[in-house]
């Protein structure tokens, strides 16, 4: 058995080396990297592998085994003792303004946590026996060839579903398949290699998106969103030499109207006769919940310049960290290359489930039941808030209420927590703060079951307290729920 432990042994020391490894182990077992019933090599083995002595790891094992660390027995060998764990240290404090800070006010746990799909309405008994199946498939061809675009039977599906959902026609060939939608975003800017170049970024925005464009040392350009979704006019205004643009045309994320026709023209019309590349986050896909979905923006690129980004975090599970990106023809070879050297597809059993399920129909029925399902919560939820404020909207698979100037949602959302909901504020999605509306945005896929009144009451009265805290009155908009 090789030896899994960090034992390091110094033969110059005046500690005998049989205290050196009890220590080692001990130190092991403290810090959690030996967990209860964790197995141990044997002290025959050991002693081979360190190359000391046999009685010297004995005399170490007999120590451990008087102290009650570990036990031994001649059916299961020698394993750690399953005796309570110390207390693990703390993690360390999350850094003020980071992604891990950004990331914990965006999605934390509890009701109306946004980013997430609703899990009762997956059919998760069934994609457990297809997952099962394909790891044993995984493991039984170990020796195959792995395409690093992703296996091409996903690739078919995903190609098959994009034409049918989304009016978009594309080959195997051009599809990637990611690590969800910032491995695609990883990739397209790697491939793009734009840094120091200008890329509009619609304000509001997708936190991370815009994180990641500035790790990508671009220089964000923050282009405003109205009903007609991202102003494209104001981008050909102040910034027409940016080399990118990255739009979310199906709904805009978090505002929600989709991209009008015809600024749709408009935007791909700058990027043919500049040179620009557009990056179209299909975020919801074909989860728009009135009429059909929009379709695809790259469904109407003629000059290959849009970069489409979707994934399954939405409709299936963001735990998958699976998505995929196709690339315009003239790129695909560079894209292969890329993903190939340094952005690898997930494994090969999270992929050939997501086709089985896709391939046998499960899929589709799956994003229908899901439609309905969302249209109930969103109806339950902006009924009840329509009780309590004026200032409701839906906006893709969100309701978003908007709250007074100076209301400090990031706070009010913190504090909601402990009460098992988890709105995201919705201040942070701008990239100008000067622009900045205080709001919180209620994801419908994780509405209660029950309670959804109760649940509004809670999300009012942190806002009161915190107009309170702030030395302020309630919002003046914020009214009385109606009389039952």
């Amino acid at each position: 058995m090789p030896n899994p432990l960090p034992i390091a042994l110094d033969r110059s020391a005046r500690t005998p080396l049989s205290e050196q490894i009890r220590k080692a182990i001990a130190a092991a077992i403290d810090n959690g990297v030996l967990v209860p019933g964790a197995r141990l090599p044997s002290w025959l083995d050991l002693a081979a592998q360190l190359g000391v002595a046999r009685g010297t790891v004995r005399a170490a094992y007999d120590k451990l085994s008087d102290a009650q660390h570990i036990v031994s027995s001649k059916a299961g060998g020698t394993t750690v003792a399953r005796q309570p764990r110390k207390a693990a240290k703390p993690d360390a404090p999350v850094a003020p303004g980071s992604v891990v800070e950004m990331l914990r006010d965006l999605s934390g746990q509890g009701h109306f946590r946004m980013g997430v799909p609703a899990q009762d309405s997956l059919p998760a008994k069934l994609l457990a026996r297809i997952r099962a199946r394909a790891v044993r498939a995984e493991l039984s061809t170990v020796t195959r060839t792995i395409d690093p675009r992703g296996e091409l039977e996903l690739r078919r599906e995903i190609a098959a579903h994009l034409a049918i959902a989304r009016g978009l026609e594309c080959s195997p060939a051009q599809i990637v398949i990611t690590s969800g939608f910032t491995g695609g975003l990883g990739l397209a800017l790697r491939v793009l290699g734009l840094e120091g170049r200008r890329v509009w970024m619609e304000d509001p925005g997708f936190p991370l998106t815009r994180k990641g464009l500035e790790l990508g040392r671009l220089e964000v350009v923050p282009i405003p969103v109205d009903a007609n979704g991202v102003d494209v006019e104001h981008g050909l205004k102040h910034a027409p030499n940016a080399a990118l643009a990255v739009v979310t045309p199906g709904q805009q994320a978090p505002l929600g109207p989709p991209l009008s026709p015809q600024r749709r023209t408009q935007l791909l019309d700058w990027a043919a006769q500049t040179g620009a590349y557009i990056i179209e986050d299909d975020y919801l896909g074909e989860l728009q919940l009135d009429g059909r979905a929009a379709p695809a923006l790259a469904s109407l690129d003629r000059a290959g310049r849009v970069i489409h980004l979707g994934s399954f975090s939405k409709t299936i599970s963001p735990t998958l960290r699976l998505g995929f990106l196709v690339a315009p023809e003239p790129l695909a070879a560079q894209f292969a290359d890329v993903a190939t050297c340094l952005v690898p597809a997930p494994g090969p059993a999270v992929q050939l489930s997501t086709a089985e399920f896709m391939s046998d129909g499960h899929y589709i029925r799956h994003l229908r039941r899901t439609k309905r399902a969302y249209c109930d919560n969103r109806d339950a939820l902006t009924t009840a808030l329509r009780s309590w404020s004026n200032d409701v909207r839906v906006a893709g698979l969100a309701v978003m209420l908007t709250l007074p100037d100076k209301t400090a949602d990031v706070e009010i959302a913190r504090a909601l927590l402990a009460h098992g909901l988890a709105p995201a504020p919705l201040s942070p999605w701008y990239v100008s703060p000067k622009r900045a509306q205080p709001g919180l945005l209620l994801g419908i896929a994780t509405v209660p079951d029950r309670g959804v009144p109760a649940a509004c009451n809670r999300l009012f009265e942190a806002i009161r307290a915190q107009g309170r805290i702030q030395g302020g009155q309630a919002p003046r908009r914020i009214r009385k729920p109606a009389a039952r």
